[in-house]
């Protein structure tokens, strides 16, 4: 890294400079009528100057907040980049969020322009607009369906690049003089928390936490302009954000956009990045396929598979305890590689990750092996969007089986006296946005107080054993961390999540969430007739599958941590029904209240 860089703690700062050193570079690359085409860093830069400039002849001040709401997309991130580079404050919003959400955020942050994608997000819009006096203007950037619909309040994407060549032709430095009126310790974006246990909190992010946080990933993650990356979670995530926006502007990799979220696996396969991310969802979904797949194989592709696979585990097993596999283990690796890992990495479009990455929620033991078995260096990381994302990860050449890794440089970290990890650093954020008191019992002393309970070994690497306000004490006093639990059960390939009970209760007890897919597969197999969701959770040879599953895991599990009963859910859980996260992460209260007629039968 240049020395030169190290002075750059604003957006604009960083954008400019990537931009004149790759100017004609590829940037972005988005898929469209089946052909994918590419953007660069100078039309990148030529539209978010053009978005910034026609807000601010709008009447967008510095320090005014703007939302944006759709899924991943080239102008999303233009958007995005404009409002930032003129002193604004860019606020994400989940696509998946009821209109009763979108006008909470729209109207806590105080949002002065709402930048939306469809008419399915207009129509969010439309329900509220009474109650959002603020916005002067809605701006829509897929006009598909509203060829004929008209309103004052509304003007199109075109529309406004239209509008910002012309204040730029009026006021040609506008851009850059409201980019010199930016500073570090600005706001550069508001990150609204998924809200397990609430209405979400807006996390207040300055430029120089997140232009920090960019610059500090790298001392642990190599990341170079031949790099591919393919952008698919929710970019109001920090996650996302970092990787699309954040660290993509400072080391000037390209970004692929996915079609829409439920073609994320065709277009990792044709796109094949060099670097991977994901929630452990979608880790846990890649597993499951791959595992059902070869169930269905023929006997000679089982054998050979699961000889292989257990060649690869002796392999991994070495490699994330820091040793060194021997002579004959090399060898038969690399047979197994030669043989199955290359063709199946292949097929998945996971041939050319160099690295990937786990985060936003802890991942079972047992999928990370496989997919370090078979080749894949995946590694976790752990943060908060409170700490700009990453707190941290391990290193590419060594990672350590139930830690989430050491801290990045410039990161102190120390456990308090009940366990609760503590965080000290300059991505820690400014506080909460209207929220005064959450932000004096989040920041004491400089010290993010994270509220997950954790461990440092004598390596240096964080162990997370659970959220401090989740651990369960039965009612012989033992304290139980569900969240252990829990990730044995979700390495299942026929459990799709779980919540463990047992709060001042005699024994444990836990909800489960099937994998319907595979499950429906089991019962086709087996021919068990079903025709909704419900009647398959409720046949008799289901529940043994799972009890058989959660048996399995007993045997692992010392005599008070087993589960003594179980309850399938007879329904799925639904974002809408506040019932999980944008990021699929469990509401336990929500779901502990909804489900407590079955929780009780239990006991």
């Amino acid at each position: 890294m240049k020395k030169t860089e190290s002075i750059f703690e604003t957006i604009p700062q960083v954008f400019n400079h990537t931009v004149v050193q790759n100017s004609a570079k590829v940037a972005m690359r988005t898929k469209e009528l089946g052909l994918w085409h590419d953007i660069t860093w100078h039309e990148y830069h030529a539209k978010a100057k053009k978005i910034g400039c026609a807000l601010s002849s709008m009447g967008f001040e510095k320090g005014d907040a703007a939302c944006i709401i759709g899924d991943n997309s080239i102008e999303w991130v233009m958007a995005d980049m404009g409002i930032q580079c003129v002193g604004g404050v860019s606020v994400g919003v989940y696509a998946t969020n009821a209109w009763q959400q979108v006008e909470y955020v729209v109207n806590h942050c105080d949002a002065r322009f709402l930048f939306v994608e469809n008419e399915e997000q207009l129509d969010k819009w439309l329900m509220f607009r009474q109650n959002a006096p603020l916005l002067k203007k809605v701006i829509v950037w897929d006009t598909k369906g509203l060829l004929a619909f008209t309103d004052p309040m509304v003007m199109t994407f075109d529309q406004l690049l239209e509008k910002g060549s012309k204040a730029t032709e009026a006021h040609p430095s506008l851009f850059e003089d409201r980019q010199a009126q930016v500073t570090p310790d600005d706001l550069a974006v508001l990150i609204y928390t998924s809200g397990t246990t609430g209405p979400p909190k807006g996390a207040m992010l300055t430029h120089k936490n997140v232009t920090w946080m960019a610059s500090a990933v790298e001392g642990t993650i190599r990341v170079n302009k031949e790099d591919n990356v393919l952008s698919f979670l929710p970019l109001c995530h920090i996650f996302e954000r970092l990787f699309t926006v954040f660290i993509h502007i400072k080391f000037a990799y390209i970004v692929n956009f996915v079609e829409k979220p439920d073609t994320v696996m065709q277009n990792m396969m044709e796109v094949s990045p060099t670097i991977g991310y994901a929630v452990p969802r979608i880790w846990e979904k890649y597993y499951s396929n791959i595992m059902i797949k070869m169930a269905d194989a023929t006997w000679f592709k089982r054998i050979v598979f699961n000889t292989a696979l257990k060649t690869g585990e002796k392999r991994a097993d070495c490699v994330m305890n820091f040793k060194t596999p021997g002579f004959f283990l090399k060898g038969f690796y690399f047979i197994a590689w030669l043989a199955v890992f290359r063709k199946l990495k292949e097929r998945l479009g996971f041939e050319n990750i160099r690295v990937a990455i786990s985060g936003a929620a802890p991942i079972s033991k047992e999928v990370l092996r496989f997919f370090q078995s078979i080749g894949m260096n995946l590694i976790e990381g752990y943060g908060q969007t409170e700490g700009t994302g990453v707190t941290t990860i391990s290193p590419e050449d060594k990672t350590k089986f139930g830690t989430v890794g050491r801290a990045l440089k410039g990161i102190d970290i120390k456990i308090a006296e009940d366990g609760e990890i503590l965080v000290r650093s300059p991505g820690v954020f400014k506080g909460y946005y209207k929220s005064d008191k959450a932000t004096a019992e989040t920041i004491i002393d400089g010290w993010l107080y994270t509220g997950d309970v954790g461990e440092i070994d004598g390596d240096g690497f964080l162990k997370i054993t659970d959220r401090k306000k989740d651990i369960i004490v039965t009612a012989g006093g033992k304290n139980i961390t569900p969240q252990y639990i829990e990730n044995k059960l979700k390495a299942s390939i026929y459990i799709n999540d779980t919540v463990v009970i047992g709060d001042r209760r005699k024994f444990l007890s836990c909800l489960i969430m099937i994998d319907e897919d595979n499950v429906a597969k089991f019962a086709q197999d087996n021919k068990i007739q079903f025709s909704t969701y419900k009647d398959l959770t409720c046949d008799e040879q289901v529940i043994a599958l799972i009890d058989r599953e959660v048996k399995s895991v007993n045997e692992t599990l010392a005599r008070v941590e087993n589960i003594r009963k179980f309850t399938i859910l007879p329904k799925r859980l639904y974002e809408e029904d506040g019932e999980v996260t944008p990021t699929m992460k469990i509401k336990r209260k929500v779901v502990n209240e909804a489900f407590k007629d079955l929780i009780e039968a239990m006991y």
